[in-house]
């Protein structure tokens, strides 16, 4: 639950908010930042050239909020993809008397009492690096049938959100609500580390914990929201440059994630239906029916998690909200998006192009 900021939190956090034609995105985002209290020292948008009225936007906040300032950033002459550009300028400009860089993305939606909520959670735990899994906002019907397979792939993968993960190779993040320790970030080398990286938050949280720094990735469904894609299609192009992790992982490691996807969520469904098929036709040997029952007890598991998943994301203004109870039927595709995520190289972010 949000916090009520104290005074020893005066002025400690920068906040940054990169962005790339975020026009009709940004209010929110903006409106919760600005609705924060004293522990919020600047809100830094850095913006990468829209094409759009993002500019307009901000200037058109900033007399409400003298904390509010607008930075831009030209990604062409540099050696860098995605935001990470962008994220590290603006960390080279913000003040150096905060203690804390808070990265939030331009289509969330966060509660005004985060930021002291971060902050608070980071001190009393000892995190030097801590983000937030937050809730989905659901809006068409494809994307509450395929983006909650899309996350389980993700959830495979890690340890439960909260838990405190050892192997730094196992952390994971989330960009979109991303805290760190100022000093942390500059011993770091700011985001140099993810400077080629599309999956940079996943890749500077990995390279904190490999430096013995404590990171954390905890629920934050309560006071953070985003509203990231605008249907299926939008969720099937945007999460191929990091549904796999690649940027993050060494090739090893990525190659038995697909692989081991592929047995808990590519294959299930699909042999189920295929050795059901089988029994049905009198072939029910034993290898069939023990691969059966293990493939039904991956299944069951499946649509377990669908209960654990249920606060994660937000339906209310979904049409055809069940469809999200039917997501399991589209973990195959899921899988496929993991696997084309592997063998490709992502070339663009928001649109724009790289070589």
């Amino acid at each position: 639950m949000p916090s009520e900021p104290t005074p020893s939190l005066l002025g400690t956090v920068s906040a940054i908010v990169p962005t790339l034609n975020e026009e009709r995105r940004l209010g929110p985002c903006l409106a919760g930042l600005t609705g924060s209290s004293y522990e919020v020292q600047e809100i830094i948008v850095i913006d990468s050239l829209s094409q759009d009225g993002t500019q307009e936007v901000v200037k058109a906040a900033m007399p409400q909020d003298p904390r509010l300032r607008l930075l831009l950033y030209d990604p062409q002459p540099q050696n860098w993809v995605g935001p990470t550009g962008a994220l590290h300028e603006a960390f080279l400009q913000s003040s150096p008397l905060s203690e804390w860089i808070l990265r939030l993305d331009a289509d969330t939606y966060p509660h005004p009492g985060l930021a002291a909520s971060l902050v608070e959670t980071a001190i009393a735990e000892k995190y030097d690096v801590l983000s937030l899994a937050p809730q989905f906002i659901l809006k068409y019907p494809g994307e509450s049938w395929l983006h909650p397979a899309m996350l389980i792939s993700f959830a495979y993968r890690s340890f439960p959100v909260g838990t405190q993960v050892t192997k730094p190779q196992r952390v994971m993040a989330n960009g979109q609500c991303f805290l760190i320790r100022r000093s942390v970030l500059d011993e770091l080398g700011g985001y140099a580390i993810a400077r080629r990286a599309f999956c940079d938050d996943v890749k500077l949280a990995r390279y904190a914990a490999q430096k013995g720094f404590k990171v954390g990735f905890l629920d934050g469904t309560k006071i953070l929201k985003v509203r990231m894609y605008e249907g299926a299609i939008e969720i099937w192009q945007e999460l191929k440059r990091t549904i796999s992790l690649k940027d993050a992982s060494t090739p090893v490691q990525m190659w038995i994630d697909v692989l081991f996807l592929l047995l808990v969520q590519g294959l299930p469904l699909i042999l189920s239906l295929l050795l059901l098929n089988w029994v049905r036709l009198g072939l029910a040997s034993t290898p069939v029916i023990a691969t059966l029952s293990l493939n039904l007890l991956l299944m069951a598991v499946r649509v377990g998690m669908l209960w654990a998943m249920l606060p994660s994301f937000d339906r209310t203004s979904a049409k055809a909200p069940w469809l999200f109870w039917l997501s399991p039927l589209a973990d195959p595709l899921a899988w496929w998006r993991v696997f084309l995520s592997a063998i490709a190289k992502p070339t663009q972010w928001r649109g724009r192009k790289y070589n």
